[in-house]
């Protein structure tokens, strides 16, 4: 299983990650608002946006509805995307999805989705490994279920989307060295709920 290191944690990698990115040509395309360039971003990053809304909302219509807002708004605010900025044109999508999902979540609490949900088995996976990860994915979302918004949002940006301190810190619109301090404590609190998990199993 794909994994990534979480300061002494296996975090499941799961689909959704972040995907090639567009060529220049289309890019440019989609900043001048052409419909068909703008079908092929969506079909490119549709299952990255489905995957973070996923994480930090769980099951449920509203992740679909806000999927749809986060490209509604991604179409409205393409023309002022600049290519040859510092963002790069993943982020600037997560960083729309996270804005609605932290919203969303202040406005009421859903159930978190199972983060290692639609991990796919490799092959020559036996039924013991396979029930390994599914219990590791699962104490690894009621752990994660426990952290506090923002922290939750540092954590699934950097672990499952691999995003830089500085690329959460612009997700979150905060100060880089806030971000870095909400990721430290989210990997913290992650290391000792798993910890007192596999104590009590």
């Amino acid at each position: 299983m794909m994994a990534v290191a979480m300061s002494g944690v296996a975090f499941p990698q799961t689909q959704g990650g972040t995907p090639a990115p567009l060529d220049g040509a289309l890019v440019a395309r989609c900043r001048a608002q052409d419909p068909l360039a703008f079908r092929a971003f969506v079909v490119r990053y549709e299952r990255m946006v489905f995957a973070l809304l996923s994480r930090m909302l769980g099951h449920g219509p509203e992740v679909e509805d806000l999927a749809q807002e986060t490209f509604v708004r991604a179409y409205r605010a393409f023309p002022g995307f600049d290519p040859e900025g510092p963002a790069k044109l993943s982020t600037w999508l997560l960083t729309i999805a996270t804005r609605l999902a932290l919203d969303s979540r202040k406005r009421r609490r859903l159930d978190v989705r199972d983060i290692d949900e639609g991990v796919e088995a490799s092959t020559g996976s036996t039924p013991e490994l396979s029930l390994e990860r599914r219990e590791l994915g699962q104490a690894i979302a009621e752990a994660a279920a426990k952290l506090p918004d923002d922290q939750r949002a540092a954590l699934v940006l950097a672990e499952m989307h691999g995003l830089s301190i500085a690329e959460i810190a612009e997700a979150l619109e905060v100060p880089e060295n806030t971000a870095k301090t909400r990721l430290f404590r989210a990997r913290e609190k992650m290391r000792a709920l798993l910890a007192n998990h596999w104590r009590t199993t």
